[in-house]
C-alpha cells in the first residue's frame, strides 16, 4: 500500500519521491523533494483507532527527529482536521494529502475514493470476539481452558469460541503446539481490540447520560455493583488524573445510581454503560484494559499521558 500511495503523489504533483528504510531504527522513510519524513502505514483511520495512530506517529517522530507522514487508504475529514492541529502530514489512496515542511507544501482535497467491495469484519473483532479477546488479554493462560469453560466465563456460544480462536490463529495471534496454545503478538492484538471495542461495541453499551447534582468528592463512594472506567478509573489506578468525564459500568438500572446524587442529563458528564463481562464487586474500577481503552477513545492529551502510565504499569505484561 505504501508504494502505491506514494506513486499517486508523484504522478499528481511531479514531485520526486524516494522510498527508504532505516534498518538501524526499523522505520520507513519517504523523501519528497529531498525532505525526509518518517512513515506510518495504517489501512484506515477511525474513531476507534485515531488516538492510537496519533500516538504511534508522535513516537516515530520522537525516535527519529523526522516529521511524520501517515499513509492510509482512507481517513475521515474530521480526523484530518484533528491531525493537522498536531502537525501530522498525510496522504490517502485517492491522492488527497496535506504535506508541510519548510518550503515544501502540498495540499490536495476533493479526490473521490473508488467504491470498494465490502469485506466482512473478522469474527474476532465483532461482538462475541471482542468479549472473548477481552478475557484473553486479561488472562492469556485462559487460552488453554476447555472451550466450554471459556464460553461460560465470557458468556458467548460454544461454537463462537471455536470459530474465533481458529480465526485468531489464522491472524497469527495464537500459536498452537502439540502441548499448549499461546497468545502471541499481544501488543498488536490489544490495539486491534481497542479499535474494535471503541468503534463497534462501546457505542451499544451506553445506557444513560447523567450529572452529579452535588459534586463528587470521593471516588470510593460508588454503589455496589457499579465500577469506574475511563477517567475516574484511571484516577484511582494512577493518582495522576482529575476526572472531567465520569464513566460508570454497571448492570444496575440507572435509577439505582440516584444514591450517588446522579440525575439524568442528556448533556451530562457522567456516562453510564452496560457491563459485557462478569465482575465481582470487590474492586471499584473495571480492569485496567477497559480503563485504557476508554482513555484512548477520548481526545484529551492528559488522558493519553495517563493511558501510557497504565500501559507501562498495570498492562506491562502485554508487552512481554
Amino acid at each position: 500500500m505504501k508504494e502505491r500511495i506514494l506513486d499517486v503523489l508523484e504522478a499528481q504533483t511531479g514531485l520526486k519521491v524516494e522510498q527508504l528504510r532505516d534498518k538501524s531504527l526499523g522505520v520507513r522513510i519517504a523523501k519528497i523533494n529531498d525532505t525526509a519524513f518518517v512513515v506510518l502505514v495504517e489501512s484506515t483511520v477511525t474513531q476507534g483507532n485515531r488516538l492510537l495512530v496519533l500516538q504511534q506517529l508522535k513516537e516515530l517522530t520522537a525516535a527519529t527527529g523526522l516529521p511524520p507522514l501517515l499513509l492510509t487508504k482512507y481517513i475521515p475529514s474530521a480526523i484530518v482536521e484533528e491531525y493537522l492541529k498536531h502537525g501530522i502530514n498525510y496522504i490517502d489512496s485517492a491522492g488527497n494529502c496535506y504535506i508541510r515542511r519548510g518550503s515544501l507544501f502540498v495540499c490536495i482535497n476533493g479526490n473521490k475514493h473508488k467504491r470498494l467491495p465490502k469485506t466482512k469484519q473478522a469474527r474476532a473483532f465483532q461482538e462475541s470476539g471482542i468479549k472473548l479477546v477481552f478475557r484473553l488479554l486479561q488472562n492469556p493462560d485462559d487460552i488453554n481452558l476447555p472451550y466450554r469453560v471459556l464460553a461460560q466465563k465470557v458468556g458467548i456460544a460454544l461454537g463462537s469460541v471455536s470459530a474465533i480462536i481458529n480465526e485468531l490463529a489464522d491472524l497469527k495471534f495464537i500459536l498452537k503446539t502439540d502441548t499448549k496454545t499461546v497468545l502471541k503478538n499481544k501488543p498488536e492484538l490489544l490495539n486491534r481490540w481497542i479499535t474494535a471495542y471503541n468503534d463497534f461495541l462501546r457505542p451499544r453499551l451506553l445506557k444513560k447520560r447523567m450529572r452529579f447534582a452535588v459534586p463528587i468528592s470521593d471516588l470510593s463512594k460508588i454503589v455496589t455493583g457499579a465500577f469506574w472506567g475511563g477517567e475516574p478509573g484511571a484516577a484511582l489506578l494512577t493518582n495522576y488524573l482529575v476526572p472531567e468525564i465520569y464513566t460508570i459500568y454497571t448492570d444496575l438500572n440507572w435509577l439505582e445510581l440516584k444514591t450517588m446524587a446522579l440525575v439524568p442529563d442528556d448533556n451530562g458528564k457522567v456516562e453510564v454503560l452496560s457491563m459485557f463481562w462478569q465482575q465481582s464487586d470487590e474492586k471499584q474500577t473495571v480492569h485496567p484494559l477497559l480503563v485504557y481503552a476508554d482513555l484512548m477513545n477520548s481526545g484529551d492529551g492528559r488522558n493519553l499521558e495517563t493511558a501510557k502510565i497504565i500501559l507501562g504499569n498495570e498492562l506491562s505484561y502485554i508487552g512481554r
